[in-house]
């Protein structure tokens, strides 16, 4: 078991591993929809990367969200085969956000032995989804 402070230490030097190992600058929130962000996610079980729609307005997210259901077929054809749709979930601050993500198990922050293999995968992933969200942008933001 790791205090809190090793924790955030670990943490810490993953991300900036992750950054030196990969270095470029990527889309993130800088999506240009708002409410619309691209995500990477890595804690004690699991890493995953994520398209958000985090806004309020439930109606804009249901809009976005029935957007980029239309293009499934090509975002799971051409770009993140092992894509998973989630209209709804609930995060653990309780705030409602649908989600479309890739993600892997077995892999944890406190464990360095899976560091390799996680950075991997989120390059690899997060690279996929930028590039199909950058080719459809026009369609989700309009």
């Amino acid at each position: 078991m790791f205090s809190r402070e090793e924790s955030k230490k670990l943490r810490q030097d993953f991300w900036t591993s992750f950054g030196k190992s990969f270095p470029r600058k990527w889309i993130l929130y800088n999506t240009g929809i708002k409410g619309l962000s691209l995500k990477f996610h890595f804690d004690l079980h699991r890493a995953m990367v994520s398209l958000d729609i985090e806004t309020t307005d439930l109606e804009s997210r249901i809009n976005l969200w029935e957007k980029l259901v239309s293009l499934r077929s090509i975002l799971l054809d051409e770009f993140l085969s092992e894509a998973m749709f989630a209209d709804e979930i609930f995060l653990k601050n309780q705030k409602e956000v649908s989600r479309i993500y890739v993600e892997i198990e077995n892999v944890s922050i406190h464990n360095k032995n899976t560091w390799q293999e996680t950075m991997v995968f989120l390059n690899k992933n997060m690279s996929q989804l930028e590039t199909f969200f950058t080719e459809y942008q026009d369609i989700i933001g309009n």
